[in-house]
């Protein structure tokens, strides 16, 4: 972008935010707001309390921690991870005999190809 370009899409967003300024000096609602936070900086100072002693003064059921942010809720303990179950397939076929926690061992993908993944899930015994 060239200087010359810069300076005008600067300038314009400087009159800009100039009008929004304006608008909010205007707005009723804002002069309610400072009115309020100056009254309430003059109460804190009266009574010597700070913000995080008003936070903890209004939150009765401790959702602010004292660092005036909210309180992350307490970490929950996942749950042991189940561990897998040994499963012996019997091949009727063959007679051979295989032993496998999950589904990625190499001859029961290939009896799986062959005879089909329920007619081998048939051949499952539960060891434990």
């Amino acid at each position: 972008m060239s200087l010359i370009n810069e300076f005008r899409s600067t300038e314009a967003a400087i009159k800009q935010l100039q009008e929004r300024l304006q608008a909010l000096k205007q707005d009723g609602n804002l002069q309610k707001e400072l009115d309020f936070e100056a009254k309430l900086r003059e109460l804190m100072a009266e009574y010597g309390k700070s913000l995080p002693d008003i936070l903890a003064l209004l939150d009765a059921e401790g959702k602010v921690s004292k660092a005036g942010r909210p309180a992350r809720a307490a970490k929950v303990e996942a749950p042991a991870k189940r561990t897998r179950k040994v499963k012996q397939y019997k091949n009727p076929h063959t007679g051979e005999v295989i032993e496998t926690k999950g589904g990625n061992h190499k001859t029961l993908k290939e009896w799986k190809a062959t005879w089909g993944g329920d007619t081998v899930e048939s051949w499952v015994t539960l060891l434990g």
